[in-house]
C-alpha cells in the first residue's frame, strides 16, 4: 500500500516550517510509541540540520513496555537522540519537558526558548501542548489534521512553543509504514479499505501477541489466518449479512477501534531491529528507481540522437 495523503495545508506548513527554523533553538518532535519508526517525519532530519532534537513517545500506555524501552535505547546509543516516553495518564512525566527542554538548551537568558513541536497527525501533539500550557490553547479531536497553521505559545515558564499542523510527507513509500499509519489511525479511514488495514494487523498480532489475541476475543486456539480469524470473530459479534456471511468491513473497524483504544492490550507494532531492515531494503529500491530513472532518460537520449 502506497500512501498518498497529503493535504494541501500540510505542504504550506513545510514551507512554513523551514522559514520558521532560523529562530528555533530545539526541536521537539512527537512519535507514536506503538510506531517511533513509521510515525517521524524522515524530512525532519533535513530540516533540522544540527539543532537539538527531544523524541517524545505518546500514547506509551498503548504500547508495549518492552518494546518502548528498547526504541529508547536505540534512539539514544544509535541516534543520539534524548526520549521521553508520555502519556495523558501520566501528567508528571509530561511535566519534565520543560526541565528537559532547559537542560539542552542551557544559558538561555537573553530570551525565551524557542521549541517547535511537530508530529504526524492524530499522535495526540494538541491534547500534549494544552497539558504543558495548563489550559485550553490547541484545538484536539479523533479525527487526524485538526492544526491548520502554525501557532506560536508561551509557556510563561522560560519556553515559547510553536506548534505545526500534523503534517505527513508526499509519499509513504514503505509499504509496513503505510499500513503501521493507518492501523493506528494516523490517516483517516477515508483514506483506506479497513478489511485491507485490519488483514495487516490482525496477521502481524497473531504471530507477535497471540496470547493477548487469545483472551481478548475468547479463544482457546487461533485460526490459521487473518481471513479465517477475523470469519471466526465477526460471527462471535453479530457481523452477520445476507445469507450468515460475516460483514467483514463491519469486523474490520471493531478489531481496529479496539485496536487503537488499547482493548486488546498493550501493542507495539515494530522494533529498532525491523526498522534498520525496512530502511536498508527502502534506500535498496530507491538505489533501483534512480537507476530505472537515469536508464530511461539515457535511452530517450539516444532515440533523439538517432532521430537526428
Amino acid at each position: 500500500m502506497l500512501i498518498q495523503w497529503y493535504p494541501g495545508h500540510m505542504h504550506k506548513a513545510g514551507k512554513e516550517i523551514k522559514q520558521a527554523l532560523a529562530d528555533i533553538d530545539l526541536i521537539i518532535e512527537i512519535v507514536d510509541s506503538r510506531i517511533p519508526f513509521s510515525s517521524e517525519n524522515p524530512k525532519l532530519a533535513q530540516l533540522r540540520g544540527d539543532k537539538p532534537c527531544i523524541k517524545l513517545l505518546s500514547k506509551s500506555d498503548l504500547a508495549d513496555p518492552d518494546i518502548t524501552q528498547l526504541w529508547q535505547d536505540y534512539l539514544e546509543k544509535e541516534r543520539g537522540i534524548k526520549s521521553l516516553a508520555i502519556s495523558t495518564s501520566q501528567p508528571d512525566r509530561i511535566q519534565n519537558i520543560h526541565n528537559l527542554c532547559k537542560r539542552m538548551i542551557p544559558n538561555k537568558a537573553s530570551r525565551n526558548i524557542h521549541a517547535l513541536i511537530m508530529g504526524i497527525p492524530n499522535v495526540g501533539k494538541s491534547t500534549l501542548i494544552n497539558q504543558l500550557a495548563g489550559r485550553m490553547i490547541a484545538k484536539t479531536g479523533n479525527e487526524p489534521a485538526i492544526t491548520k497553521v502554525i501557532q506560536r505559545i508561551d509557556l510563561q515558564n522560560g519556553i515559547t512553543l510553536f506548534d505545526t499542523p500534523g503534517m505527513l510527507w508526499p509519499n509513504v513509500d514503505n509499504k509496513n509504514s503505510g499500513y503501521r499509519l493507518a492501523t493506528t489511525g494516523a490517516i483517516r479511514d477515508t483514506a483506506i479499505s479497513h478489511d485491507d488495514i485490519a488483514y495487516f494487523a490482525v496477521e502481524y498480532l497473531l504471530q507477535t501477541y497471540p496470547e493477548l489475541m487469545k483472551a481478548r476475543f475468547q479463544l482457546e486456539t487461533l485460526p490459521a489466518t487473518e481471513k479465517e480469524f477475523l470469519e471466526v470473530v465477526g460471527k462471535k459479534r453479530g457481523c452477520l449479512q445476507a445469507g450468515g456471511v460475516v460483514n467483514m468491513d463491519k469486523i474490520s473497524k471493531i478489531f481496529l477501534s479496539e485496536l487503537r483504544s488499547g482493548t486488546i492490550g498493550r501493542i507495539s507494532l515494530e522494533t529498532p531491529e525491523m526498522a534498520e531492515v525496512e530502511m536498508a531494503e527502502l534506500l535498496i529500491t530507491r538505489q533501483q528507481k534512480l537507476e530505472e530513472k537515469e536508464a530511461k532518460k539515457k535511452q530517450r537520449k539516444q532515440e533523439r540522437q538517432k532521430r537526428i
